[in-house]
């Protein structure tokens, strides 16, 4: 082995299991803090030009496993409005689309989320009540405390990640 994948090794010995522990209390389930343990590893690996200078690894590993956790939380949050916008429109998809285009309506919701991750919580909560729940900037400005100005620029930004996102996909594709 060599020395970046004997420090991983040692690292994860020393603290999966309280990591672990630490993401269970916070999430209230087992697997789920199995998968950010994991989850938070694997960001670590990523990182491993950093890996030597560690000096606190007790806290770079928390620090990771709060941001992975804070990203969850996002995400089901982006996620469970668009169920939300769509249980109340069950009765149009299941009229009108598809078993094809429900996928591809799913599918185009888990593209949107990835898009929205890139945003802050505030502009991700300007999207969905603008685009999903039909509130103007200035009853959104009002509801989140600032400016219709600023309702602009968090909108915009969530349709520039939108936009990135999309570009990265077809560059995929």
């Amino acid at each position: 082995m060599n020395k970046t994948s004997l420090l991983v090794d040692q690292l994860y010995r020393s603290h999966q299991s309280w990591l672990h522990q630490w993401l269970r209390q916070k999430l209230g389930n087992t697997d789920q803090a199995a998968d950010l343990v994991q989850d938070t590893f694997i960001k670590l690996l990523q990182t491993r030009d950093e890996l030597f200078g560690i000096k606190e690894p007790r806290a770079y590993l928390t620090s990771i496993a709060k941001n992975l956790l804070i990203d969850q939380v996002r995400r089901k949050r982006i996620e469970q409005a668009y169920l939300d916008g769509l249980s109340q429109m069950e009765y149009m998809l299941d009229a009108v689309a598809s078993p094809e285009d429900q996928m591809q309506i799913i599918q185009a919701i888990n593209q949107l989320c990835k898009a929205l991750e890139g945003v802050s919580e505030k502009a991700q909560q300007a999207f969905i009540l603008h685009y999903l729940e039909g509130y103007t900037h200035k009853e959104i400005a009002e509801r989140l405390n600032v400016s219709t100005k600023m309702i602009q620029k968090y909108l915009a930004s969530c349709l520039i990640q939108c936009y990135q996102n999309r570009q990265d996909m077809g560059a995929c594709i």
